[in-house]
């Protein structure tokens, strides 16, 4: 059942996806690192071999995270649903490899150390206060003016951030000071997450 939303109207239910669809996303994750690694061309889903269900077309923003022995090594992905999960999933599996640029390219040699993390996300909401934004419960972006940054919903937790902590980081990725999210002009929009991983 759909949560209230203290925006009005109800909060979008996580997506569904089925466990043959979550695997699915997250051999295409690897695959198409690990054939770019050995041809530096975009692979073609079409040509991996993987079923791709009705539920892996639907539209949806997704972020895919790489880790490798816990640390992190790469995490980009879009936050509104315009294409296929799929598609979304593919071509940030390549992004999170290659171009996050917090980190070097991946290497051959470190995708067996990889593993690969996928958060389906349901379509962001605006709120109207930072008190209405649960920690470990919602995803949130942060916008002040030009700036903006967003953290999955599972970030808060694994560092053991309050929703003040978690806001005080969140302002400083965005390249603001950390007390910034207390500022009237900032603006709130939160998302849930499907999350799985390897």
């Amino acid at each position: 059942m759909n949560r209230p939303n203290p925006s009005g109207g109800p909060e979008p239910a996580p997506v569904p996806l089925t466990a043959a669809s979550r695997a699915s996303l997250l051999r295409m994750a690897r695959s198409a690192i690990a054939g770019y690694l050995a041809t530096r061309r975009t692979p073609d889903a079409t040509a991996m071999g993987i079923p791709i269900a009705d539920d892996m077309r639907q539209p949806g923003g997704a972020f895919v995270t790489l880790h490798k022995r816990g640390a992190l090594r790469g995490c980009i992905g879009e936050l509104d649903p315009e294409r296929p999960l799929f598609e979304v999933v593919l071509h940030h599996a390549l992004n999170a490899a290659f171009k996050d640029p917090r980190f070097p390219p991946v290497g051959p040699e470190e995708l067996d150390a990889l593993h690969i993390e996928i958060s389906a996300l349901t379509p962001p909401v605006p709120v109207e206060s930072w008190e209405d934004i649960e920690v470990g419960h919602h995803g949130v972006i942060l916008r002040h003016g030009r700036a903006s940054a967003v953290f999955l919903p599972q970030v808060a937790e694994e560092q053991g951030w309050d929703l003040e902590t978690m806001l005080g980081y969140l302002s400083r990725k965005a390249g603001l000071d950390a007390d910034a999210w207390q500022s009237p002009e900032a603006r709130f929009r939160v998302f849930e997450a499907t999350v799985f991983g390897e």
